[in-house]
């Protein structure tokens, strides 16, 4: 027969748990439960042919550091559709931001950056800084050093109304070299079996708005790059007064260099406090 002292010591014990239970997933997920972070909040958006993932090396350092981080899911479907779907998780954390966007996550975060007072800088890794009325494909071709339409896979795809479209991926087996060589080959292998494709419409579409324009912006740029030359990221950093860090990497610098990334975004938090 169990006592009501044992009862009650067992209520207790389960509250407490409750409680400590709690705290831990406040602590997980200081961007959603904290008035006021210590830190500024880091918002992650991946590019084309990742996903949130992709960032995770990146996370694990911030969250060392102490800094809250939000890895949001990109659609992928064009700038303002998405800066759209971004300004929706924006919305949702409060206190200051720090936008990061990997590839084309970077004309992502240039239209959802504007006009935020909350969003204090910019950070561009290996991406694209797009001026208002310009596309991604425009930028990628400006210079030459590409090698990206080689490696595409085109699908076709149809919305419920009957609107057809064209999705992009690279193909599996031209994936790690075109997008991850500095990434071990297994690890790259599952990067390609999870890659979301980007619409083409997305990368034909046109930049309405730069918040780089008024906040201050870093840049990551990959010498090793095939799919954003390195001639294109420097122009485009050099054009936006971006503090810049060259980073001996391929397109996924991200997932091959998570400390330098990570480094790069403290600093760009430092210097906005």
């Amino acid at each position: 027969m169990v006592s009501i002292k044992g009862v009650r010591s067992r209520r207790l014990t389960s509250g407490a748990l409750s409680v400590l239970a709690i705290g831990l997933l406040a602590t997980a997920t200081p961007a959603f439960g904290a008035d006021k972070p210590a830190k500024p909040t880091i918002v992650l958006e991946h590019g084309a042919f990742a996903d949130a993932s992709s960032w995770n090396g990146v996370i694990e350092e911030l969250r060392a550091d102490g800094y809250p981080v939000v890895a949001a899911a990109n659609p992928l479907r064009g700038p303002a559709n998405d800066a759209a779907a971004l300004r929706s998780v924006l919305d949702h954390v409060k206190g200051p931001k720090i936008l990061v966007g990997h590839s084309y996550g970077g004309s992502v975060i240039t239209v959802a950056g504007a006009n935020d007072p909350q969003v204090k800088a910019l950070v561009y890794v290996a991406a694209f800084l797009p001026a208002p009325g310009e596309t991604a494909l425009e930028l990628t071709n400006k210079f030459p050093g590409s090698t990206l339409p080689d490696a595409l896979d085109p699908a076709t795809f149809t919305l419920p109304g009957g609107t057809t479209g064209t999705d992009l991926y690279i193909k599996p087996g031209k994936f790690h070299h075109q997008f991850a060589a500095d990434v071990p080959a297994r690890a790259a292998a599952l990067m390609a079996a999870t890659q979301r494709p980007i619409a083409q419409s997305a990368l034909e579409e046109k930049t309405e708005v730069a918040a780089w324009q008024d906040k201050p912006s870093w840049a990551v740029i990959t010498t090793q790059d095939l799919n954003i030359p390195v001639a294109v990221q420097r122009y485009m950093a050099k054009r936006a007064h971006a503090h810049s860090v060259e980073v001996r990497a391929s397109h996924s610098v991200a997932v091959s260099q998570p400390k330098t990334v990570a480094g790069v975004i403290e600093r760009a938090a430092r210097a906005t406090r």
